[in-house]
Parts: C-alpha cells; sequence; structure tokens
C-alpha cells in the first residue's frame, strides 16, 4: 500500500532515487507491524502442545477481519494525519489496520509449532516469528518497489487517475482466503 507513496515522493523530488529511497522506511514500518503480532503468538505456541486449536482459531480471526473490511472500508482518520517524514510510523499504522501481521499469525504458529507434541525452544519460534517478517516484508517491498517504478518511469499519476483498482477490496479477499486456507491447513495437519 505504501507504493503510491514512493511514486509521489519521486515526483515530489524529481528524482528517481526518491522513489528507491522511501521503501527503506516503508519496509521498517511494515517489519515491525508483522513483529509485534508474530512474536507474542509464536513465542505463545512454542509452550501449548495444543496449537491445533489456536491455529484454527487465529485463522477464524483472519478470515472475520476480511469480512469486516469487505463491509467497512473506511480508513481511521489517523492514519491521514502521519507527517511524510514519519513514513517508519506511516507504514507501520497502516499495515497493523490492514491486518497484515494477523494474516501471517495462523501461519507462522504452524511453522512454530512444536512436533509430536514435544517442546521447542524459546529462540527457535522467535527466530521464525522474525523470519517470517523478514521474509513478507521482502516480498512486500520488492512487489510495491516494482508497482512504483512502473508507474513512476511509465505511466504517471494519470494511469492512476484513470485505472484505480480498489486494493481494499483485493485486501479484503485476500485476508479471507488467508484464514480459510490457514484452517484448512490447521485442520488437516
Amino acid at each position: 500500500m505504501g507504493w503510491p507513496l514512493a511514486v509521489a515522493n519521486g515526483l515530489g523530488a524529481r528524482r528517481s532515487s526518491a522513489v528507491f529511497l522511501t521503501f527503506t522506511p516503508l519496509g521498517a514500518g511494515h517489519f515491525l507491524a508483522m513483529a509485534v503480532v508474530l512474536v507474542p503468538f509464536t513465542l505463545l505456541s512454542a509452550y501449548l502442545a495444543w496449537s491445533r486449536p489456536i491455529r484454527i482459531g487465529a485463522g477464524v480471526l483472519v478470515l472475520l477481519f476480511g469480512v469486516y473490511r469487505l463491509i467497512d472500508r473506511r480508513h481511521p482518520r489517523l492514519l491521514a494525519r502521519v507527517r511524510p517524514t514519519q513514513l517508519v510510523l506511516w507504514s507501520f499504522l497502516v499495515a497493523t489496520a490492514h491486518g497484515a501481521g494477523l494474516m501471517l499469525m495462523p501461519f507462522a504458529i504452524g511453522l512454530c509449532a512444536p512436533a509430536g507434541g514435544a517442546t521447542q525452544p524459546l529462540v527457535t519460534g522467535l527466530g521464525t516469528a522474525l523470519l517470517a517478517s523478514a521474509a513478507h516484508t521482502a516480498a512486500m517491498l520488492l512487489a510495491g518497489l516494482v508497482a512504483a517504478w512502473i508507474v513512476y518511469r511509465y505511466l504517471g499519476l494519470r494511469a492512476l487517475n484513470r485505472g484505480w483498482l480498489d486494493l481494499d477490496a483485493v485486501w479484503a479477499a485476500s485476508l479471507i482466503v488467508a484464514g480459510a486456507a490457514s484452517i484448512g491447513m490447521a485442520w488437516s495437519g
């Protein structure tokens, strides 16, 4: 969701390097949003032998949040009041508000679940949560950077005015799919 900011920064600064520089604070905020959700839940799963009900519950939570996002499309006004110099904060707040860390939670818990009821070391669960946060952030940064660069370099802002895609609906649908997939994975495994 931050790629339009990267385009705006590039156009405002009239330098293509500004597009790329925007992604460092956006990535930092996104990573923090993932970690703040994933770390506590994966640490919790390291101590619980009954991770299946937790994973199913987490999947239901993600699915219901996706349905909520489809119904209520309003954005918190607080997000519009964050200054451009606070991109890390903005990215953290937007990723948290959209449930990005919540979406990964059931999968991260599944990755950190102890095999055969054995207790998993605390460090392993923490490492897995941080690795999942980093992998997701890297994928988000790459996809956003490609979108921002194409719009900045080739399409321009006119393309956004003519062909805007409702990304909130796409995101809500992806939350529902991720929730359903995590429920299915937890139920079968």
